[in-house]
């Protein structure tokens, strides 16, 4: 969708440059390696392929393991959504939100940050008109904001009681979340865009959060997989902080089973957006905000008919 006046150069040739900047144009900050990227979805297969060889769910798996066979016996789910669209107005918005608590959540996630703040506080009312409490919407920022506009955020939110307040800035920035954690009280989440125990490590060291409240969103998938997710929970632990602070980004099986079978405080869902990965087994409805897992072996991509019509012909030789 790029102009051509923002990719060639004065002769008429691509300005690599230019294009650089039009690819980057909606990038989030951070993702900084795609090593972790592929690591993680060769290690995601891995134990898939381990739970099945041992014919087991791998959240069962996974707590036979690591805590001694307990398992939690659902986990806690959101909805994430709330995108702006062109022509997308504030009913369509609540449209949308309604539906997912229709569907069984009681939490919802939105976007804000891409509107002037009076715009987004709008936005943000006509869905606590929803919902019905604060603590029911989280907001997500997607690391847009500079300090000036966060803490400007922060105050217009902090009399609401959101859930969470996610990613003001760009989460390699700790001064930033320093600042804001010591002027915000509510829920602080970010770190969905740290792919190592290291960067991890030094969010919790430098960043300011609050192990009392702060939610961490470390993506297992992107992260180099389940054994760099072990000892990022190790660091975390050494930290003074609980797993049940740890809420996944992502909303994908993989990232839920690990919440069910290391006692995480639950994971994220996207029941409309990044079909057909987003949501969950087709047998296991969100009922009052919590999912209950199958027993089928495995990671469980087999039970979301959409997603298996997908990858079945790319297993099939």
């Amino acid at each position: 969708g790029a102009r051509p006046d923002e990719l060639l150069d004065g002769s008429g040739l691509i300005d690599p440059v230019k294009a650089g900047a039009v690819m980057m144009r909606n990038e989030k900050p951070g993702g900084h390696g795609e090593r972790s990227v592929a690591v993680g979805t060769l290690d995601m297969a891995l134990w898939d392929l381990v739970a099945k060889a041992e014919r087991k769910p791998l959240w069962r798996l996974l707590a036979d393991r690591y805590r001694g066979g307990q398992a939690d016996p659902h986990a806690w789910v959101y909805a994430a959504g709330g995108y702006y669209y062109p022509g997308k107005g504030l009913e369509a918005l609540k449209d949308e939100m309604r539906s997912y608590l229709d569907r069984g959540y009681d939490t919802v996630k939105m976007k804000i940050g891409a509107v002037p703040l009076a715009e987004d506080m709008r936005r943000i009312e006509a869905v606590l008109a929803i919902v019905g409490k604060g603590e029911r919407l989280a907001v997500d920022v997607n690391g847009r904001f500079d300090l000036e506009t966060g803490l400007a955020y922060a105050r217009a939110l902090a009399p609401l009681g959101l859930r969470w307040y996610e990613e003001p800035f760009d989460p390699l920035d700790y001064r930033l979340h320093t600042v804001l954690a010591d002027a915000y009280p509510g829920v602080l989440a970010t770190g969905e865009n740290l792919f190592s125990m290291q960067d991890a490590r030094n969010l919790i060291r430098y960043a300011g959060l609050r192990p009392d409240r702060d939610i961490l969103q470390f993506d297992p998938a992107l992260s180099y997989g389940l054994a760099e997710y072990l000892r990022t929970l190790d660091m975390l632990g050494s930290h003074g902080w609980s797993p049940r602070r740890c809420i996944p980004h992502g909303g994908h099986q993989f990232a839920l089973n690990i919440a069910v079978g290391l006692g995480l405080g639950g994971n994220e869902s996207y029941p409309d957006v990044f079909a057909p990965f987003g949501g969950f087994a087709d047998s296991t409805p969100v009922e009052g905000g919590r999912i209950r897992m199958p027993d089928a072996p495995g990671i469980g991509f087999e039970l979301k008919a959409n997603l298996w019509a997908v990858m079945k012909p790319l297993a099939t030789p």
